[in-house]
């Protein structure tokens, strides 16, 4: 590679961003378990901060800093996001159809990255024989395959059943042909590299078919000629995905899987394997042949994915009744695809520095009106009444009122009502008197007591040798 390829790639590949990331070994250690190790495809966000949880708070628990904060003192929602952004591109974050919680799942240059650190372990022996009659075998298999002589495919195949037919007579001989140990162990090995190479490479397939799916749907957003050129070319990207190298060979393999005495053979020699006391059997790879067939029923879900857009455009009816909403969507979405390498910043700008909150305990508690009788002395008369009395208004100065009791009480006393009348008569009749009952002032607080009653007396203002009496609850006076 030239110089300048090699740092377009240092600058832009998520694997080797990764592998510069100052929090690489906790993104490695804990992706690469719970995504690669366990085998997992898409997981929901829950799922995957609560473990993510679990394994912050142990490798809290172990490392220690000079200041005795935490190591990694983020949340692991803050993380997740962190790893899932589109300047880091580790994970994968969405929305699956029908579930409306995020999910995660690691990236191709999450599993080039891992695989590369997990090369740089040492090994007990490297493996040169078995790969050595691998790649001999590969050979033989693309010479004869591609043979087009039937001499020379009849004389291969003779070949090959002369060396079984020898092998027979060896072994009904007696004569057995074991491996050794090391020859053992060393096809073994390779086994486990090319069992895991094949769980990476499932994931770079998915990867693959997820950017055809993309380009599809991007081309529907952005599409604005005919309905018919439009569907050619999507089914001819749907054709190109079954009829490309990478089609064909992910499709063989899929059907070799789905094959019930293929599924039995895989099984019954991992089993056999596995029980070998030559070799130090991994657990994970007793069930791989399962977590292989898993791996690709997702790869083929994202090409059934592929399908579904295509079913979803030729339903004319859909496409008539929603046009407008379709016209809608698309603007979005080709809003989203201008925007989508240098994405805008979202915030909210409020005018004020607070909001103000009325919280339910801050309103008052419902109080009963006070129960007030006022009882007139006057003896029946018959003599005529003016009735412009009728109309004349009277005003109460509730500051004079005020001024009153300030002068007969000292701060942080009380007194009843009545002894204040007493020292300051009234003047201006039942109308003082219910002024001093509604005096609304931060200096002085009017209690009544239901429980007990008071009666005042006062001149009556239009005939000052009548005296009126007011009975009323029990009216305390105080000041704060």
């Amino acid at each position: 590679m030239e110089y300048d390829g090699i740092d377009a790639l240092r600058e832009r590949h998520a694997a080797w961003r990764l592998l510069r990331a100052g929090n690489a070994t906790l993104i490695l250690s804990f992706l690469g378990d719970f995504f690669v190790e366990g085998n997992r495809g898409a997981t929901s966000a829950s799922v995957v901060a609560g473990a993510l949880d679990d394994h912050l708070y142990a490798l809290n628990e172990a490392i220690s800093t000079a200041s005795g904060d935490a190591r990694f003192p983020k949340s692991p929602r803050d993380y997740l996001e962190d790893w899932a952004a589109t300047e880091a591109g580790y994970l994968r974050r969405f929305y699956p159809p029908g579930d409306g919680e995020v999910h995660y799942e690691v990236t191709p240059p999450f599993e080039k990255a891992y695989g590369w650190v997990q090369s740089l372990k040492a090994r007990p022996f490297v493996a040169t024989e078995s790969r050595l009659h691998t790649a001999v075998e590969l050979l033989r298999q693309i010479v004869h395959g591609t043979e087009t002589d039937p001499d020379r495919r009849l004389a291969e195949l003779r070949r090959r059943r002369d060396e079984l037919d020898t092998e027979i007579a060896s072994v009904e001989a007696g004569r057995l042909s074991l491996l050794e140990p090391a020859g053992v162990r060393d096809r073994y090995q390779q086994f486990t590299t090319t069992a895991r190479e094949l769980l990476s490479d499932f994931r770079e397939v998915e990867e693959n078919f997820r950017q055809l799916d993309r380009a599809a749907r991007e081309k529907i957003a952005t599409w604005d000629g005919a309905k018919g050129e439009l569907l050619a070319e999507l089914v001819g990207s749907r054709s190109d995905i079954t009829h490309s190298d990478q089609g064909h060979s992910f499709l063989a393999f899929y059907e070799f899987l789905l094959s019930d005495s293929r599924q039995v053979e895989l099984t019954e020699l991992l089993n056999r394997v596995s029980a070998l006391d030559a070799i130090d059997a991994d657990r994970r790879l007793r069930g791989v042949h399962h977590d292989w067939s898993e791996s690709a029923e997702r790869a083929q879900r994202t090409v059934r994915q592929i399908s579904e857009q295509l079913r979803r455009f030729l339903d004319d009816q859909v496409w008539l009744e929603n046009r407008r909403v379709l016209d809608l969507v698309r603007r979005v979405e080709s809003a989203a695809l201008e925007v989508r390498e240098d994405p805008p910043s979202f915030g909210l700008e409020v005018d004020e520095p607070g909001m103000a909150i009325t919280l339910p305990f801050e309103r008052p508690l419902y109080q009963p009106p006070a129960a007030a009788e006022v009882e007139s002395l006057i003896p029946p008369t018959t003599e005529e009444v003016d009735s412009d009395v009728l109309f004349t208004q009277t005003f109460v100065d509730q500051t004079r009122l005020v001024g009153n009791i300030r002068a007969v009480l000292p701060e942080h006393s009380a007194a009843l009502l009545s002894d204040i009348v007493a020292m300051y008569p009234v003047e201006q009749g039942a109308a003082e008197i219910v002024g001093y009952l509604a005096l609304d002032d931060s200096d002085v607080v009017v209690e009544m007591d239901d429980t007990d009653e008071s009666i005042l007396e006062y001149d009556d203002p239009s005939d000052p040798e009548t005296t009126k009496r007011a009975r009323l609850p029990k009216v305390t006076v105080r000041r704060r």
